[in-house]
């Protein structure tokens, strides 16, 4: 392939995720329609589909990056987006399962701008709906009768388990005053990175990908995932609440052991110590107390680290994007992707 095809050929990360979106839309409406009406309301509004009440409303939906990954895989490896359709809507299932999970467990009243799900229909429907969501992203890879569904359902299933694995221990660094970065670090491989290295496993393995294009395209999700992370973290302490949908210092409010925050506990700085007493105390962080507390971070060069960490992190993913062995255009495509997630600003 010449440079030129390559760029005529080339896709924007803006336009991977549109033209994954059109394909990804229609195919996760219906599975969703399969639902228990109960489960299949608050789905919906979830989804951003409709209010509260089951009209219909045009809210964010978010950028299901996930399904893009998935059919962007796909076609790197000589597939097409289509046929990894299924797969895509399964990963987002199984995505937006964790968030609604996530909102309960770390009290969160917003997201993507409007009130979470749990604080409009309770706490037990909304865990409920979530469940079903998981039950379903199962049901869509079975019924969709791919040769290697049956091994893209243990992906799955491994993935998830991360996932439960990194959430679990995120939940318990809340309440140790002891965490260290190494382990911060795994945490977030599990909790972030698993589903994504999921994504683009899969999506290899829908496309006919070969033993060792699936694995590397499985890691390069994996590191790119931590690269999410990493920025989310920022985002969680600095991000604009326009562009989040989510107040300000909500991470710092919670006393969320982020990546930032652990970074700057572990530097030994003065800033680290006066952190120590603020993250320590019993009593809620005043919104003075939680400026002040970003500010620390920043001034132990934490920030600094987190970024340039990410940015290390998503060289190393374009890395194995190489080792795969997949088409310039997708080459390209994939690094697009990688740079959207570390220099995104929601």
């Amino acid at each position: 392939m010449s440079t030129t095809e390559v760029i005529t050929g080339f896709r924007s990360a803006r336009e991977v995720l549109a033209q994954s979106r059109s394909l990804l839309d229609p195919a996760l409406r219906a599975a969703v329609d399969t639902l228990p009406k109960s489960m299949r309301r608050i789905a919906g509004y979830h989804f951003g589909w409709w209010d509260e009440h089951g009209w219909a409303t045009t809210a964010d939906a978010g950028k299901a990056v996930r399904p893009a990954l998935v059919m962007t895989a796909a076609e790197a490896v000589g597939g097409s987006a289509a046929t990894a359709v299924p797969a895509a809507v399964a990963v987002e299932l199984v995505h937006n399962f964790t968030l609604l999970h996530d909102d309960v467990m770390d009290g969160d009243r917003t997201r993507r701008h409007r009130p979470t799900a749990w604080s409009v229909f309770g706490l037990g429907p909304a865990i409920l709906a979530g469940d079903a969501l998981l039950t379903l992203a199962y049901d869509v890879l079975a019924a969709s009768e791919h040769p290697r569904a049956q091994e893209g359902s243990r992906l799955m299933s491994a993935a998830v388990l991360a996932v439960q694995e990194g959430q679990a221990t995120d939940l318990a660094f809340e309440k140790r005053a002891d965490v260290d970065l190494a382990e911060c670090v795994h945490m977030a491989e599990g909790k972030t990175g698993a589903l994504l290295g999921c994504s683009t496993a899969l999506g290899a393995l829908f496309g006919g990908g070969t033993p060792a294009q699936v694995d590397n395209l499985r890691i390069y999700g994996v590191r790119l995932g931590l690269a999410f992370q990493l920025v989310d973290d920022l985002l969680g302490i600095w991000g604009d609440p326009a562009a989040t949908g989510k107040p300000v210092y909500s991470d710092l409010e919670n006393r969320k052991k982020s990546l930032p925050v652990v970074a700057a506990l572990a530097s030994g700085t003065q800033a680290a110590r006066e952190l120590a007493a603020l993250y320590h105390r019993r009593t809620p962080l005043s919104p003075t107390d939680l400026a002040r507390a970003a500010d620390l971070i920043d001034q132990s060069g934490a920030r600094t680290w987190t970024q340039t960490h990410a940015d290390d992190v998503l060289a190393e993913a374009l890395d194995h994007v190489r080792s795969a062995g997949v088409t310039p255009r997708s080459t390209a495509e994939l690094d697009a992707m990688a740079h959207l997630i570390g220099r995104r600003d929601h």
